[in-house]
């Protein structure tokens, strides 16, 4: 019997080693899954991504500077803007993009405004172009966010592998954004935290490949196949069926982003 269709809201195909990518994409009518949101690091990394949806119509394209690295100079950020501008009709999203929170802990000499300032000129690109905005945004960096997209009135935002306090997802709640979880919901609490909390109606599913799980998933490639994991577990967390939560899941990654 065939699963219910799904969406992988959140996947760097192109950092796949390409026998992987092809087994991924040969694969996804297997595990009915229709669709990948493939997100990019950088200026290549989005020409990458936007060839791949050019040839295989359910991979949908985000164009995007993850923060998680150096900062790009003046001109790359000018070149990247403009490839975002030229090619607007055909991406899905901006991103990923937002703050580095994981690189300041292991360099806490770090200044962020500049990462804040870069953030905000794709926050404004995003308003400017009706786009979903995809963020990578977790802890006490994620009201930062927040403070950006209610200054320039974005709503459309979605936070993949959100962690962070109450009062922030409480605040992402009233504000309709939505958040993305990875098969790590299986066996962290705080992920299945924060599907108790969040509303099945602005939730998502998401693997964040290759990036690998461990638990039951330990040592695997990861495939978006591992999602139907994951809608087993939000089932059981927010006592629904599962055919109720595949419907939901579906429906809110489909309407969010115009698949």
């Amino acid at each position: 019997m065939c699963k219910p269709f799904l969406i992988d809201a959140h996947i760097h195909l192109d950092l796949y080693e390409m026998e992987e990518r092809e087994k991924i994409l040969q694969e996804l009518d297997l595990y009915s899954v229709e669709a990948l949101i493939s997100v990019s690091f950088h200026l290549q990394s989005s020409k990458q991504n936007l060839a791949f949806a050019n040839r295989d119509r359910r991979i949908k394209a985000a164009a995007g500077f993850h923060p998680e690295q150096e900062l790009p100079s003046v001109r790359e950020v000018d070149e990247l803007l403009a490839y975002i501008q030229r090619n607007h009709e055909d991406l899905a999203a901006i991103g990923e993009v937002g703050l580095p929170y994981y690189k300041m802990k292991s360099d806490p000499s770090m200044v962020l405004t500049p990462y804040i300032e870069l953030l905000e000129r794709f926050i404004i690109e995003s308003k400017l172009l009706d786009k979903p905005i995809i963020l990578h945004g977790v802890y006490e960096h994620a009201p930062i966010i927040c403070d950006l997209l209610e200054k320039h009135s974005v709503s459309k935002a979605h936070f993949h592998w959100f962690k962070g306090d109450k009062e922030t997802i409480e605040r992402m709640i009233r504000n309709g954004y939505y958040v993305s979880v990875t098969p790590d919901v299986l066996y962290e609490e705080e992920i299945q935290q924060l599907v108790r909390n969040y509303p099945i109606e602005r939730l998502m599913v998401e693997t964040d490949g290759p990036w690998r799980f461990g638990d039951v998933f330990q040592e695997r490639m990861t495939h978006p196949g591992m999602m139907h994991r994951s809608i087993e577990k939000i089932a059981e967390i927010k006592g629904m069926s599962e055919a109720a939560v595949y419907k939901q899941m579906f429906w809110n990654t489909s309407e969010f982003y115009g698949i």
